[in-house]
């Protein structure tokens, strides 16, 4: 299997993206942190070739779990995604996480990907680009994109699975833990 795991920042892409990627025993890919780069370098804007050429490397596996929005390399990851699942949560769910985890990230002064150094800091809360600011302006936009993309329930033929809720995310887990085990077992 290999899982592409969208929605709007604070949504539990990370979350859901290591939840699903654990129970089924595959590889985990964050594409944040193939993104930011030591000193916030955002690899994306500044290297987008480099950007690209990280997350198809990335995606050459047979199977993984990615968690991320960049369009910028869409065609590397999607065109091998065999499944989707956007997350979509309530706006109210999204704000409460996102700035949860703003505030705990802060607080604990957590490195975000090994060996970058890039910390939360409470005075870039303020900047546009923030995911707190950033989630609350694009939630909407988000939605309306990935319902038109996904709203089918399947994306050029592969299924594409929407989570609403913790209850939703915890159910397509074990349903796609379950079929995976069926997939393995001997005949």
């Amino acid at each position: 299997m290999r899982i592409v795991v969208v929605g709007t920042s604070g949504s539990g892409k990370t979350t859901m993206g290591k939840a699903l990627a654990a129970a089924l025993g595959v590889p985990h890919v964050e594409m944040d942190g193939l993104n930011w780069q030591p000193g916030w370098y955002d690899l994306a804007r500044n290297e987008p070739q480099e950007f690209f050429r990280r997350v198809a490397e990335a995606a050459a596996g047979e199977a993984w779990v990615m968690d991320g929005n960049y369009t910028k390399a869409r065609d590397a990851h999607w065109s091998r995604a065999t499944a989707f699942v956007w997350m979509d949560p309530p706006r109210w769910v999204v704000m409460r996480q996102v700035i949860w985890r703003s505030l705990s990230r802060a607080i604990a002064r957590t490195e975000l990907w090994p060996g970058t150094g890039n910390k939360e800091l409470f005075r870039k809360w303020l900047d546009k680009e923030h995911p707190i600011r950033w989630a609350w302006t694009y939630w909407p936009t988000n939605r309306a994109r990935y319902a038109a993309i996904f709203g089918g329930g399947s994306f050029e033929g592969r299924p594409a699975y929407r989570v609403a809720s913790r209850a939703d995310g915890r159910r397509l887990i074990a349903r796609l833990a379950a079929g995976r085990a069926a997939e393995t077992l001997p005949i």
